[in-house]
């Protein structure tokens, strides 16, 4: 069977400030019963049912970034369904959306089909069907259908004042990705970056929804500090411990030796003076530019809630990272320190 051709994951997302300009003369009708919508550039729509009970709906998909099918469909899968756990949600559904070229063998596209539903299994979810197209280039992700109860939504952009910053996945994917088939990588440093990228965020979300999380998102396409701009929005600063911030082995290095790609410069490039580096480290601020294809959780919480969500991420052997706090306004929505 053949490998796929990798041109993609988060790293293909049309660049935020593109998406801006595209969006900003366009105002959907809005229903009363849309509780969460585009305008607040959260991770997903939520809908109220009944007052009590809201319906989460997302879509993700895109080009692959590996060129195992089975794992792609893994990996895209896994980030799709990250947006309902990022609002503190539960996956009910989801439907394939795909492209596959004609002239291409159709056992590749049996493979991505077969990881994507193993991993909505594992989500103890149910694929419910899905769309599919001629192509050029293979594209594969899911529209999602998730529900929370509207009094636990988890918004992006809701911090408190000396809340505690914490991640659960380590950055560096797009670097890893995008530099593995030209042989910068070691089979061993591949391998954990990608076993990393199909790990589904439900196992952070199931500790995070006992405790009062005041703002949460995924890391994905805009990188940890396209994330952090949206979480401080205009009333806060959060403030980047960056010795603490998790890397994945290898990416730092890439990054020193300018193997960058072009979303971390597009996200670069668009927060243009909205963070201070108080260190002139290029591999570093590529770092924590960098598009996450399927990142991490991260979390807005008290001090005491953040230590008693370590401990129960220790106690189920789960990574979590703390990695930074939030402050009231100053000049630069992001400080990194």
């Amino acid at each position: 069977m053949s490998q796929l051709n990798v041109c993609g994951g988060c790293n293909a997302k049309i660049a935020a400030g593109n998406l801006d300009k595209l969006l900003e003369d366009i105002t959907p009708y809005k229903r009363d019963d849309i509780v969460v919508g585009f305008d607040k550039k959260d991770d997903a729509a939520v809908i109220d049912i009944d007052g009590k009970t809201g319906i989460i709906e997302t879509l993700d998909f895109f080009p692959p970034m590996v060129n195992d099918p089975y794992l792609f469909g893994q990996i895209a899968a896994a980030n799709s369904m990250s947006d309902v756990y990022a609002m503190g949600g539960e996956v009910i559904c989801a439907l394939n959306i795909t492209t596959f070229p004609l002239e291409d063998d159709f056992d590749i596209l049996r493979e991505i089909l077969r990881g994507g539903n193993d991993k909505v299994t594992e989500a103890k979810a149910s694929l419910t069907g899905g769309h599919s197209i001629h192509d050029h280039v293979t594209k594969y992700g899911l529209s999602v259908t998730g529900k929370v109860a509207l009094d636990k939504i988890w918004k992006n952009n809701t911090p408190h004042d000396k809340d505690v910053l914490l991640l659960t996945k380590k950055l560096g994917t797009g670097l890893i990705t995008g530099s593995y088939n030209q042989g910068l990588v070691t089979e061993e440093n591949f391998k954990a970056c990608t076993d990393q990228m199909k790990t589904l965020n439900k196992y952070a979300r199931d500790i995070f929804v006992n405790y009062d999380i005041h703002a949460a998102t995924d890391v994905t396409g805009f990188g940890l500090l396209g994330h952090l701009s949206e979480m401080a929005g205009d009333d806060f600063t959060i403030i980047v411990d960056s010795k603490k911030v998790p890397i994945l082995d290898q990416a730092l290095e890439l990054a020193g030796e300018f193997l960058y790609t072009s979303g971390g410069q597009n996200n670069r490039n668009y927060l243009g003076g909205r963070v201070e580096f108080y260190e002139d480290n290029f591999a570093l601020s590529e770092v924590l530019f960098d598009p996450q294809t399927s990142g991490g959780l991260l979390v807005s919480v008290d001090r005491e809630t953040a230590d008693q969500i370590k401990n129960d991420f220790k106690r189920e052997k789960m990574d979590i990272y703390e990695i930074g706090e939030v402050k009231s306004k100053r000049f630069y929505p992001i400080i990194v320190r």
